[in-house]
């Protein structure tokens, strides 16, 4: 046999070695060929965001809250998305949070959906609207009532894509300068008070006044406002109001329920794979609970000491004067639904759940202190 006849058969068996080992490499274990998908470099990536908020930095409950929301998400996907916190100001001033977010300046934003009001008149429904729902009510409306499904319908003409992400509980009616003992108490009243809330104050003869966390105390102290909401007890001490007024009213009608939203730009949510979409999403379920949780316990503590060491009045509305309140909050409220057909469908979504929820309150958490107490 010839030199050139053994060569060809060499390189002819070395061609079939390569090319059977190339088709194992193709296969899983059991032998098939594996189906085509995502590169690992694709399912793998790394994504690095910005959440701007509202809040003061490292804020108790809301901007605490926001930052273990951030390194959840963070933990969580081992590290694939990696987020940095702003606080209100250090990127965007607070209530341009929603802009920035929307123009992808930042991809994430942590506030509250009332203060979006301007943008459509329905924002504070997935947030806190007067005379609304509590928040064990209000978190059934969203996940289990249509509520999601219309703040995606919502939210997706403005380019983003929101979570609940947080709830203070039901709020403390504000600080007055002076006690409230009738109707006439607000009126030429200069209160800090945002959302569909404000325009309950304006009819009341009040002068609702929008101000960001961080700008309250200065107004207060300057006389520029009479009065402000904030949150509760644990940020209301947090701030130190008491050092202005003793006279503390609560609850108020404004925030029977207060979620915190985490929206996202909708294209970077959209880039991200099933498995991390999941993560942020889980995320910002753990953190509404938790953050729920957390108000409950502090404000019980700090309510305490602003009475017991700071000799605050923690006072209820009279009735008369609640009962004005809530009243015209309804009609503010149910006024949203002229805005136009999503509006309509907002609202009328809201206020049926509502009204199936409250045929349960006598035999629930409400009926139960209401006969034990």
């Amino acid at each position: 046999m010839s030199k050139n006849k053994l060569s060809r058969r060499k390189i002819l068996k070395s061609a079939g070695i390569i090319t059977a080992a190339g088709i194992l490499s193709s296969c899983g274990e059991s032998g098939t060929p594996k189906k085509p998908g995502k590169s690992a470099s694709k399912i793998k990536k790394n994504y690095d965001w910005k959440l701007v908020t509202t809040w003061p930095k490292n804020f108790p409950g809301l901007g605490t809250g926001a930052q273990r929301l951030a390194d959840n998400i963070k933990k969580m996907s081992d590290g694939r998305l990696n987020i940095k916190l702003f606080a209100g100001g250090e990127l965007v001033p607070p209530f341009e949070s929603f802009d920035a977010v929307r123009e992808n300046k930042a991809q994430m934003f942590h506030a509250s959906p009332y203060y979006w009001i301007n943008k459509n008149k329905s924002m504070p429904f997935f947030g806190a609207v007067p005379g609304g729902m509590i928040a064990q009510e209000h978190n059934a409306w969203i996940n289990y009532g249509g509520g999601q499904v219309l703040w995606d319908q919502l939210y997706s003409e403005f380019g983003l894509k929101s979570f609940m992400a947080g709830n203070s509980g039901t709020q403390m009616g504000g600080w007055f300068l002076n006690k409230i003992n009738s109707e006439d108490d607000f009126k030429g009243l200069k209160m800090r008070i945002p959302g569909l809330a404000a325009e309950v104050l304006n009819r009341m003869g009040g002068t609702a006044v929008a101000l960001p966390g961080g700008e309250i105390m200065p107004a207060l102290q300057s006389g520029a406002i009479d009065a402000t909401e904030w949150v509760g007890p644990w940020n209301d001490l947090a701030f130190g109001f008491y050092k202005i007024t003793k006279f503390y009213y609560g609850p108020g009608i404004h925030e029977p329920s207060s979620v915190l939203e985490c929206s996202i730009n909708l294209d970077a949510y959209n880039s991200l794979t099933d498995d991390l979409k999941t993560i942020v999403k889980v995320a910002c379920e753990a953190e509404n609970n938790r953050m729920l949780s957390e108000f409950t316990a502090a404000n019980s503590d700090a309510q305490q000491k602003l009475i017991n060491e700071h000799k605050v009045e923690v006072l209820n509305f009279p009735k008369r004067v609640f009962k004005t309140m809530i009243n015209i909050s309804n009609d503010v409220v149910a006024e949203t639904a002229n805005e136009g057909k999503l509006n309509k469908k907002i609202y009328d979504s809201w206020n049926n759940f509502k009204k199936i929820a409250r045929l349960r309150s006598p035999f629930n958490e409400q009926g139960f202190i209401n006969l034990s107490s």
